[in-house]
């Protein structure tokens, strides 16, 4: 059977402050801001509109597996381990909050990095076969 469903085409993202996260958003991952208002700010970058959604403090886009591990709700990719090493080194440069890059058995290289409001994203160096193209 065919999937009815093509891509995610919105993401949604819990901020203290939409104005704030944008402006961080824009200078430190290339995002571009389409839309701001008091409640949220549209923008576009990895191929996806994210909507960062004004939210009660403390709220982020987290959650705990059953042995009490953090995870992130998505991963970004990146073309490969040398493009992996740069981003990861630039993040750190912004004062970005980011984990080692690491081996997790799997193909490819991850690490993790939290934004301005403490939500968690994981980074891998693999393309899914459609952007590597």
């Amino acid at each position: 059977m065919d999937s009815f469903i093509k891509r995610v085409g919105t993401i949604y993202v819990p901020v203290e402050n939409p104005a704030i996260s944008s402006i961080w958003y824009q200078k430190t991952l290339g995002a571009v801001e389409n839309y701001r208002d008091e409640d949220k700010a549209i923008l576009d970058f990895a191929n996806q509109s994210f909507f960062l959604v004004k939210s009660k403090i403390g709220e982020k886009a987290i959650f705990k597996d059953y042995k009490g591990a953090e995870h992130f709700l998505m991963t970004f990719e990146v073309d490969g381990i040398d493009e992996l090493k740069q981003f990861h080194s630039f993040l750190t440069q912004k004062e970005v909050t980011v984990g080692n890059i690491e081996d997790r058995g799997h193909p490819g290289n991850n690490f993790v990095y939290y934004d301005l409001d403490g939500n968690k994203f994981d980074v891998w160096s693999e393309l899914s076969p459609t952007f590597s193209k």
